[in-house]
């Protein structure tokens, strides 16, 4: 019987690094550049939650930053994060050939979409989409679980769920999903997880 998987985006299809490629905004010898990145990804949740738009969040970060840089300088670093997880893209190609429904299940924002979905085409292999910044909700808020389960008609115990933060995975579980908590770097547990899972009756 064919499942539905939740795939969260970040720490579980694509490794990320905010840090690095914002610091090369910075002017040089900033005084305090770790408590400015931490201040700008600080708010990245209400822009992912759609409070804050793509526009207004580029220039506030610009201020930030007390950056020269432009606002297209800006978004090119914002999106040069992202390194696939191989392991878990050739798990996405055999669900996918064995007839599965795969859903993404991400906080993300504006600049990274439609961008990852151009940079890493194998996101066509995915049937739908609950991204926060489309719906006004983040995870772990339950309106965004709620949203996915209506939208997708979801069968709690036919619905399996992956993301990286405990947190994400308590609701998850709260509402009866089949969950597992990934770890980048013990893909191994993840694959033994999901050999149990496909092997289970729902």
């Amino acid at each position: 019987m064919p499942l539905t998987f939740l795939f969260d985006i970040g720490k579980v299809l694509l490794d990320f690094d905010f840090e690095t490629s914002l610091a090369t905004l910075l002017p040089e010898n900033h005084p305090d550049p770790a408590n400015t990145l931490f201040t700008l990804l600080a708010k990245k949740d209400d822009f992912e939650a759609g409070r804050i738009s793509a526009g207004d969040y580029t220039l506030w970060a610009l201020e930030t930053l007390a950056s020269t840089s432009t606002p297209a300088q800006f978004h090119s670093a914002w999106q040069n994060i992202f390194t696939p997880n191989l392991p878990m893209w050739d798990t996405v190609g055999n669900l996918h050939s064995a007839g599965h429904r795969l859903i993404l299940f991400s906080n993300t924002n504006p600049i990274h979409c439609p961008y990852i979905f151009q940079a890493y085409p194998d996101f066509a292999l995915f049937h739908g989409a609950i991204l926060s910044y489309e719906i006004d909700a983040i995870k772990p808020h339950p309106d965004f679980y709620l949203h996915a389960i209506r939208k997708y008609q979801l069968i709690a115990n036919n619905t399996l769920y992956i993301d990286d933060l405990p947190a994400n995975i308590e609701t998850g579980k709260s509402l009866g999903f089949r969950t597992h908590q990934y770890d980048l770097n013990d893909h191994a547990a993840f694959t033994s997880w999901l050999a149990e899972e496909l092997v289970r009756s729902p």
